[in-house]
């Protein structure tokens, strides 16, 4: 609508894998509604679902017809955020989806490219996160689940839409599920929260990435 202010995207998942909660949708739902560098935000929750997310995710961009659009999932595991640089066609569950579908060496798209990589500037996202004291890494792979599923359906959907950059952000577990998890890592919501604020300012304000060393041995 005239003289409202352009929209950022910003998504999250349902719980999975016998969890209660999914903490990429408690931060993300913390910022819906909020204006960051001129643009209001809109969350929306995906299902932990191989196509249901796309389903979803496609309205949404259709919907809102965002200038930006970010999708945050969790990594249980990862000890810090993880700006994730590219998204491959391939489906390969190790475990069954919210649907109970398990694709298994299966393309995201048919006839779509191997890869797409990230059209953030994640390397400019790194440093202000880093600033900030939130730990954060760049991350060469998103897995084969249905997080790399719902990012490589957003770069293959923003690929006809130019005017448009997208990512996606993992997340480690929040500190109630690593409690279940003895040993594993963990940040609380809000500074995922925070972070996801820092690193959206960024990519609005950043139309070229700045050169930084960030690739990794294994």
């Amino acid at each position: 609508m005239p003289g409202q202010p352009p929209i950022v995207l910003l998504t999250g998942f349902d719980a999975f894998d016998g969890e209660a909660l999914n903490p990429s949708w408690d931060a993300v739902s913390r910022l819906d509604g909020e204006v960051i560098a001129g643009h209001r935000i809109v969350a929306q929750r995906l299902p932990v679902a191989f196509g249901g997310a796309l389903d979803v995710l496609r309205a949404a961009i259709t919907e809102f017809d965002p200038l930006l659009v970010l999708c945050v999932g969790q990594a249980g595991g990862r000890a810090q955020l993880s700006l994730e640089r590219v998204a491959i066609n391939l489906d390969d569950a190790r475990i069954p989806d919210n649907a109970g579908a398990s694709p298994v060496d299966a393309p995201i798209v048919a006839d779509g490219p191997a890869a797409y990589f990230a059209t953030l500037p994640i390397k400019a996202m790194l440093q202000a996160l880093r600033d900030a004291g939130i730990p954060v890494e760049i991350s060469q792979t998103a897995g084969t689940y249905v997080c790399n599923h719902a990012f490589y359906g957003l770069m293959h959907a923003l690929h006809a839409r130019p005017g448009t950059r997208g990512g996606f952000i993992h997340i480690p577990y929040s500190p109630a599920q690593a409690a279940r998890h003895p040993g594993a890592p963990s940040l609380p919501v809000e500074t995922v929260a925070d972070g996801l604020r820092i690193a959206l300012a960024v990519a609005l304000e950043t139309t070229s990435d700045i050169r930084i060393a960030a690739g990794a041995e294994h």
